[in-house]
């Protein structure tokens, strides 16, 4: 796992893209502060850049560095979720532009993911996270789902995991607005 973590964090820190596992289905990633590299992202998924993407971090801690203003019940959302959630925050800041959707919103998943969460731990920066797919195909439920022309396209492809026969699922999506809305956009 480690050698695997140590040659993701050089491929992004040179702006390249990872194939790896994440807390939910298998990921195409990249160094979420990185222009080019989530053009790249979006070039391999074949998906316009008006749809935005999430990033996943190792803490919550490092929240308040890439959103303007974290509201108060994200923390207990953190918290007490017991499975993968992915939040929306308005405000997203020290990010890559094209990685921010119009209205300046940004999702972001804290992962508590072994591998996933060493690999931000290690990359001291958020890391994109969007399915292994192309952009309206079916997502991969596993690594051998995964669309050969992904594979090829991407500059690693991370091996932990590859084997796993356990069936992944997307992350719940909630929508925090700063005037206190709460959107439910996927359970």
């Amino acid at each position: 796992m480690q050698d695997d973590i140590k040659k993701a964090c050089e491929i992004m820190r040179k702006g390249g893209v990872i194939l790896y596992p994440t807390d939910t289905i298998w990921g195409i990633g990249c160094d979420a502060t990185n222009e080019e590299a989530v053009k790249k992202v979006y070039r391999i998924k074949q998906r316009n850049d008006s749809k935005s993407m999430l990033v996943l971090l190792d803490t919550p801690d490092k929240l308040e560095i890439y959103v303007e203003e974290v509201p108060e019940i994200a923390w207990d959302l953190i918290e007490l979720s017991e499975k993968p959630l992915t939040i929306i925050y308005d405000g997203a800041k020290n990010l890559a532009p094209n990685l921010i959707a119009k209205d300046g919103s940004i999702g972001i998943r804290i992962t508590a993911e072994v591998f996933s969460k060493e690999l931000c731990k290690q990359f001291g920066k958020p890391i994109v996270s969007t399915s292994a797919n192309i952009s309206g195909k079916p997502s991969p439920a596993s690594f051998k789902d995964i669309n050969e022309e992904i594979k090829k396209r991407v500059d690693y492809i991370v091996t932990f995991r590859q084997n796993e026969n356990v069936k992944a699922a997307s992350s719940s999506i909630i929508k925090l607005g700063k005037n206190g809305t709460i959107q439910i956009i996927r359970q």
